[in-house]
């Protein structure tokens, strides 16, 4: 589905978020930016905090360009020094402390990150490859793991040289969440951010935006909002760690007009019996990405909780966004909304030909938003990469879709999850649905395992309800019998809960890894 040719930014646009949050400190100096747990930054202070961290890394000999790495939990310190280090044109790769000490220390190293900003707990599970890191550590909450992060900073008052940054210097490495394999360095840059800001206004972002964030700063889904919000003079108000009751509370303390969720969270928030008694009233807008959001979910938020709902479908890498305002498509929940405006979304088959109209297809897209590339890996970056007839550059989603008659556009399944099984694909989502339909599922993935008949053959992992009766062979017996002889499953496995990453996808990889095999036996009956 094609909308108008995207143009690249032009530099004389680009604002960078540091002469953002300078012309509010001026403007707005004691108007609160940052909160979190009782402490906050205006943007007086978060102005001068950040011009701290920016002399202590030119004191230190970083310089423009080079590349920092922060691992710790979600605190305004943490916040204080990605933004300080964009302010002396240093790249930021924030790393997920929930990967392994080996996986930490890889990220660190392929981002060539000469300090490392970490906590307690990340040093904890870093022991067992301390020795080979190499990078310098401020430890943010002033810990034993590094030199303090208080003593660290330049001292009040300092000034760092002025830094002119340009659009495509990198602004952030993000590492791919690894649900289906070794994480990837995504260079954004300032330019890409800045698109960002720009959009920003359309969802009624302005200085008295509260938006509420509950995923971890590390994470593009939290970023997409917390960048904007501070580029609009608005307050962030953060939360370490996400339960639903505890976020119901902050919204209602603070008035919150924004906020950012993944799917299961608004799941858990909106299985809440007392959550009606919150007093939301104050929301304008909520976001959601990252992973799949059910109509039925998507529905039940639009009746009971005030404000529009806006779902984005896109990449951290960019490329194209597509947009589902869901308070003005209610007939559209099924699907994923429509193109961004300037953006080209279009489906290919295996062969990299466009597909004709109404036909399935792995999703690319173009856009003015588009990572500069992998970290250190070209080929990565071209197998991402799509090239149009005409010599335009697309990225590649790996997910599978296709476009209603309207255009709004219809997720099928990632490309990596389908199941080739006899020489037939099976669409893990097909047999999800269904599942979803027994009364006793509350969740439920089917991943595709190893199998000497069949290549391979679809399992199930479950988590069943509080009260359900049924039992696995039951439940194998009822789904197998709803389904073509093709999608049977081979075997089901009742589990407590499914694996996740941070912001709530379904590490499939994770199950498919503990799954002991089938025996290659594909049901019959």
């Amino acid at each position: 589905m094609k909308e108008a040719n995207p143009a690249a930014p032009t530099e004389p646009d680009l604002r960078t978020l540091s002469e953002l949050i300078r012309g509010h400190a001026q403007r707005q100096p004691r108007h609160l930016a940052l909160v979190q747990d009782g402490r906050a930054l205006d943007y007086a202070e978060l102005d001068a905090l950040m011009d701290r961290v920016a002399a202590a890394l030119q004191r230190d000999g970083i310089a423009p360009q080079d590349a920092i790495s922060i691992c710790a939990g979600t605190s305004l310190d943490y916040a204080a020094v990605f933004l300080g280090a964009l302010r002396a044109g240093v790249a930021v790769a924030p790393l997920a402390p929930s990967g392994t000490a080996q996986e930490i220390a890889a990220m660190a190293a392929d981002a060539g990150a000469r300090q490392l900003f970490l906590d307690a707990p990340t040093a904890r599970a870093l022991e067992p490859v301390a020795e080979r890191m190499t990078a310098r550590r401020i430890a943010l909450d002033d810990c034993a793991a590094g030199e303090a992060f208080t003593a660290w900073l330049a001292p009040p008052g300092t000034a760092p040289a002025p830094v002119t940054v340009q659009p495509q210097w990198a602004f952030n490495l993000i590492y791919s969440s690894g649900t289906t394999g070794v994480p990837k360095g995504i260079v954004q840059s300032h330019a890409m951010r800045w698109g960002h800001v720009q959009r920003a206004s359309i969802y009624g972002y302005s200085a008295d935006t509260v938006t509420l964030l509950a995923t971890p700063l590390y994470s593009n889904t939290t970023l997409v909002c917390f960048f904007p919000t501070l580029g609009c003079g608005g307050t962030a108000v953060l939360m370490g760690k996400f339960d639903a009751a505890g976020y119901l509370a902050l919204a209602a303390r603070h008035r919150a007009t924004h906020t950012m969720l993944v799917p299961v969270q608004y799941q858990r928030i909106m299985a809440l019996p007392e959550f009606d008694r919150y007093e939301l009233s104050s929301f304008r807008y909520k976001f959601c990405t990252s992973a799949p959001f059910r109509a039925e979910l998507k529905a039940d938020i639009l009746a009971r909780w005030p404000g529009g709902l806006v779902e984005f479908y896109g990449m951290t890498e960019g490329g194209g966004t597509c947009i589902l305002v869901a308070h003005e498509q209610r007939a559209k929940l099924h699907t994923v909304g429509r193109p961004a405006e300037g953006h080209d979304i279009r489906l290919i088959d295996d062969q990299g030909c466009e597909v004709a109209p109404g036909e399935m297809g792995e999703v690319v897209g173009r856009s003015p938003i588009m990572m500069n590339g992998y970290h250190r890996q070209p080929e990565k970056t071209r197998e991402a990469e799509w090239t149009s007839p005409d010599g335009l550059r697309f990225i590649r989603t790996g997910d599978l879709g296709r476009f209603d008659a309207d255009g709004f556009l219809m997720l099928l399944d990632r490309k990596k999850d389908m199941i080739i099984s006899g020489g037939y694909n099976i669409y893990p989502s097909d047999l999800e649905v269904v599942m979803r339909g027994h009364a006793d599922v509350a969740d439920v993935a089917v991943v595709g395992v190893p199998s000497e008949m069949w290549g391979e053959t679809p399992v199930a992992f479950v988590v069943l309800k509080s009260g359900a009766v049924t039992s696995a062979p039951a439940l194998l017996e009822w789904t197998n019998a709803r389904v073509n002889r093709i999608q049977r499953l081979a075997g089901l496995q009742f589990v407590a809960s499914l694996p996740r990453s941070a912001i709530g996808k379904v590490l499939k990889r994770a199950l498919r890894d503990a799954y002991p095999s089938p025996g290659g036996q594909r049901p019959t009956a």
